[in-house]
């Protein structure tokens, strides 16, 4: 079983940048691709950035590319995601996910077993 927890949503203005976290805890992260995925207010989830097991891939959503940076600290068991020249679009809850059955990075979020249960990142002026 795998816990995991995201940190660092909130208030955000226009333009700005964030840092969000991922800590798990009941299991080493380090065999195992994860991805972060959002929702915005009134929609489905939408895949947002993903990371293999090692951390020398990462997928980004096409239309977010520039903005993105996802890393991973096996060893703190934690990943992170970077956001910057942040939009009201980007208004929505962010959570991060584990593929507990591959190394490797995938978009179809049906794949990820394990969920947080997400950090509000709103942006507004």
């Amino acid at each position: 079983q795998v816990h995991l927890v995201e940190s660092g949503g909130g208030l955000i203005q226009p333009g700005g940048s964030l840092a969000l976290s991922c800590l798990a805890s009941g299991r080493s992260i380090s065999d195992y691709a994860m991805v972060w995925v959002r929702q915005p207010p009134g929609k489905e989830r939408e895949f947002v950035a993903a990371v293999n097991w090692d951390g020398t891939y990462t997928k980004y959503e096409d239309s977010m590319k520039g903005r993105l940076a996802v890393s991973r600290v096996n060893y703190r068991n934690t990943m992170h995601l970077y956001l910057s020249n942040l939009t009201f679009e980007d208004t929505a809850v962010y959570f991060c996910g584990l593929d507990a059955d591959s190394r490797w990075t995938t978009t179809r979020l049906a794949n990820y077993d394990y969920w947080g249960r997400g950090t509000l990142v709103v942006v507004s002026s």
